[in-house]
């Protein structure tokens, strides 16, 4: 019998054109496939030979428990199985490799990691900025809205790092994660969010922190969303596009609204 192993692959925003050639490769070795919910479902034509099965996990919904997606990879890999768990975005950013790479390697299965984009960077291109844009920061700090324990991250001390802040699942807590950042950031700091980032289903829209919240709602959004705020955003072909732009000459305080959806 063959030696088994997992492969942690990166399915990106959603876009199959996204995959990189070794994600694409590693699809068409697969022999099982479990697939994140957040993942394009057409990934599996990509793994034709591969019995594929849904192990979703989102915020809010119900969920295939994490311990029996670990028990799962490990029994398929150890009847010489290559097991691929396809995750959304890349699966080192807030996908929970880290519990699965634990739990692999006491069982001795092999693990291998295919990176990919995350959703922060394809939020990011369909605003058409830099998320270090050196006018503006001197880095990026990406974070969760909500610790394992269910808990908010420390708002004050990211607000004090000066970097853009790419929020990962905070629309559930847009309002309180809003009322925290504006105690230490100006309310009109440049604010945007994208939902289906990098997919055909993509909405985004650039506004200021102190309007972020009510905006989000005004405008339907929903999960998945990303969360972006800082000085940067302001520098989003939208809000440059709009009034003068945010944060440019002339602009300041200038709240650009828009929701545009990317074209099939």
């Amino acid at each position: 019998m063959k030696n088994g192993k997992v492969t942690l692959l990166s399915a990106g925003p959603g876009a199959l054109d996204l995959l990189t050639l070794r994600a694409a490769r590693v699809l068409g070795e697969a022999d099982v496939l479990l697939v994140d919910d957040l993942a394009n479902p057409e990934i599996a034509t990509l793994a034709p030979q591969a019995r594929v099965i849904a192990v979703g996990k989102r915020g809010g919904c119900r969920s295939t428990p994490q311990a029996f997606i670990e028990r799962m990879m490990c029994r398929f890999a150890k009847r010489g199985a290559h097991v691929v768990r396809v995750k959304g975005g890349d699966a080192l950013m807030f996908g929970r490799a880290g519990e699965e790479m634990t739990a692999l390697r006491r069982a001795g299965v092999p693990v291998e990691i295919v990176n990919g984009i995350s959703s922060a960077f394809a939020a990011a291109a369909g605003l058409g900025m830099s998320l270090t844009h050196r006018d503006h920061c001197a880095g990026v700090t990406f974070v969760t809205a909500h610790r394992q324990d269910g808990s908010a991250p420390n708002w004050a001390a990211l607000a004090a790092t000066g970097t853009t802040l790419a929020i990962y699942m905070g629309l559930h807590r847009v309002e309180e994660l809003s009322a925290t950042l504006l105690a230490h950031l100006d309310a009109d700091t440049p604010a945007g969010a994208v939902q289906w980032a990098g997919t055909p289903q993509e909405r985004r829209m650039v506004t200021t922190l102190a309007r972020l919240a009510a905006d989000v709602r005004a405008q339907g959004f929903a999960s998945p969303a990303i969360l972006l705020v800082g000085g940067a955003v302001g520098e989003a072909s939208m809000a440059r596009g709009g009034m003068g732009g945010m944060g440019g000459m002339g602009g300041v305080g200038v709240i650009v609204e828009e929701v545009v959806a990317r074209a099939a």
